[in-house]
């Protein structure tokens, strides 16, 4: 459902950049295991339950969508074509996942070289970890936010 007032969807906001801190975590936690790839399997798997999750929250998720009217549906869909959100709305699969994670991690491309070098290079590798997916999270929380904002304001009109 929808959130139905400011104060709500605010809330849902606030909920969900708490969510997303958590989940960065566990990704932080990840990036600090030496095996090459473990980081990037273990982003795919927490993003495969983060961004339904968000979505969920917001009311955004596929089967909550087939649920509305067919004015709301519509007019949901427009904003979510206007925003260009690829997570926004649509099932959520490992391969736009990982398309995703390759362009955010080519922003941090020394990640995977930092854990040849101990101690530091994991430290290194665990903050960048949890800064890509903290950006990712909250990036998909402002979408989510905008259309549910946008939705709330043309609502009142």
């Amino acid at each position: 459902m929808l959130p139905a007032s400011l104060a709500e969807l605010d809330a849902v906001r606030d909920a969900c950049r708490a969510m997303v801190n958590g989940r960065a975590a566990l990704s932080a936690g990840a990036s600090v295991l030496p095996a090459p790839g473990v980081d990037v399997a273990a982003d795919v798997a927490i993003l495969l339950q983060l961004i339904p999750a968000i979505n969920q929250r917001f009311g955004v998720a596929p089967e909550q969508m087939d649920g509305y009217d067919a004015a709301r549906k519509q007019m949901l869909y427009q904003l979510i074509r206007r925003a260009g959100s690829a997570l926004l709305g649509m099932e959520i699969t490992r391969t736009l996942l990982s398309a995703l994670l390759r362009r955010v991690a080519g922003r941090w491309a020394g990640r995977q070289a930092l854990k040849l070098v101990p101690v530091l290079g994991w430290a290194a590798n665990a903050a960048i970890g949890f800064a890509a997916m903290r950006h990712i999270g909250n990036s998909h929380i402002d979408d989510c936010y905008a259309v549910c904002r946008r939705m709330l304001e043309e609502g009142k009109e």
